[in-house]
């Protein structure tokens, strides 16, 4: 399995712990956020670790991480981040995109390498309980994700009316069967250039919008279902959740 992190992100709302170091390189219990991520592929054997930088990019360096960069850092979003590793995209692996801002277990790394269909999705189910722990009003902040009668995921990343749209909350963990990654990479280069994807631009778009028009136009999405064992950090509040990761 490849591994692609995404770190190119300015990490805005965790200043200013930012200030002076990309936001994988925030420390969680006196470690950066990216070193848990690293630690865990070596422990289950995975060489082929890559990391998409852009924002202090020099500020990560890790021995046998291969780095690439995202120049339009600071005007792009993750799907663009992601295909500055487009190279990967050759079939030869699955590939396993992470983001770079959040951290995870033993348990939700084993939920997604041991799944194997073609697009492998990582939604907590217990995403309501963590939310709640975070924010007085969970529903100002999360997005809807709602599965089919056939077990895809029919609609993730947009805003929901009630807690009846959250089945679950994708945490940024994606793998890519390597029969079908170069079919990804290719849907996404042909996609028109010039129109809007859910208010954004071509090179602004949401991760949720890209894999949403996967979804309905070329391949399904299987959910991975985990209860808890990862956090995110988005802002300086979220560090204080390290505990979560031991469930």
């Amino acid at each position: 399995m490849r591994v692609i992190i995404l770190a190119a992100g300015q990490g805005t709302r965790l200043r200013p712990l930012t200030n002076d170091k990309p936001k994988c390189m925030v420390e969680l219990n006196g470690k950066p956020l990216i070193e848990y991520q690293l630690n865990l592929f070596e422990k289950f054997g995975i060489e082929d670790v890559n990391v998409v930088t852009g924002y202090l990019g020099e500020g990560i360096e890790f021995k046998g991480v291969n780095k690439f960069y995202n120049p339009k850092f600071d005007g792009t979003n993750m799907v663009s981040t992601l295909f500055c590793a487009g190279e990967l995209f050759d079939g030869t692996d699955d590939i396993l995109i992470s983001y770079g801002d959040i951290v995870y277990n033993d348990s939700v790394l084993n939920a997604v390498e041991q799944s194997n269909a073609q697009i492998n999705v990582v939604v907590d189910k217990n995403w309501r309980e963590y939310w709640e722990a975070r924010m007085e009003d969970p529903l100002s902040d999360i997005e809807t994700l709602k599965i089919d009668k056939n077990g895809y995921i029919k609609e993730l990343g947009k805003k929901p009316n009630s807690y009846n749209d959250i089945e679950g909350q994708y945490i940024g963990l994606i793998k890519i069967r390597k029969d079908v990654v170069k079919q990804v990479k290719d849907y996404y280069q042909n996609l028109d250039k010039n129109i809007l994807y859910d208010g954004k631009n071509y090179n602004n778009m949401y991760m949720t919008s890209f894999l949403q028009m996967i979804s309905d136009n070329i391949i399904p999405l299987t959910p991975v279902f985990i209860t808890s064992g990862w956090i995110e950090v988005d802002e300086p509040s979220d560090l204080n959740f390290g505990y979560l990761l031991n469930n």
